[in-house]
């Protein structure tokens, strides 16, 4: 895993768009984001068991597992929104970046590649796009029943529950790092 400010220079989604200004992760940690790195499936089983994530699926995002719908796809991915869940994912293979926002409303792009995994907060404005190999393979799990509902941001979203009580806990005390 690798953290630092969005550039936010023109050009494709899935480049570095790297600022030259890193994140440490005791700021990631901040905003409630966890992360860890299993090169063993048996450590995702004892996290999922302690964190009570009952389900699991995997995605493949690429050109060849997707076909025509890849790129419509790769553009919902990066609409900017927040879940009403938590969002974890384990990389498999290949990678990604997500990028979230920090406190002060600026982009953070968090590189994740293999054996990477990443939980983020619910209520969490983020936005995800494959890196330039166009190929992700990620482990996502849940506390319930698989859903990926995403809810793009708006005066709605801004209103929501879950946003109220990620910005209470942004705002609050620290989050230890991990």
């Amino acid at each position: 895993m690798r953290a630092y400010w969005f550039d936010n220079a023109p050009g494709d989604q899935r480049q570095l768009h790297d600022s030259g200004k890193e994140v440490a992760p005791s700021d990631l940690s901040r905003l409630g984001i966890l992360h860890y790195n299993f090169a063993d499936r048996g450590d995702v089983d004892k996290l999922a068991q302690e964190r009570n994530y009952k389900n699991r699926d995997e995605i493949t995002i690429s050109p060849e597992t997707m076909g025509d719908a890849y790129e419509g796809k790769v553009k919902m991915f990066f609409h900017e929104h927040l879940h009403e869940d938590e969002e974890i994912r384990y990389i498999l293979d290949g990678g990604g970046y997500f990028d979230v926002r920090g406190k002060e409303d600026g982009w953070i792009r968090i590189l994740l590649e293999k054996n990477d995994l990443m939980i983020m907060p619910a209520g969490i404005y983020h936005r995800f796009t494959p890196d330039e190999k166009n190929y992700t393979k990620a482990m996502r799990l849940f506390k319930d029943e698989p859903k990926w509902t995403p809810l793009n941001r708006g005066e709605e979203t801004d209103e929501n529950g879950f946003r109220k009580s990620y910005l209470a806990m942004r705002d609050g005390p620290s989050v230890a790092a991990h």
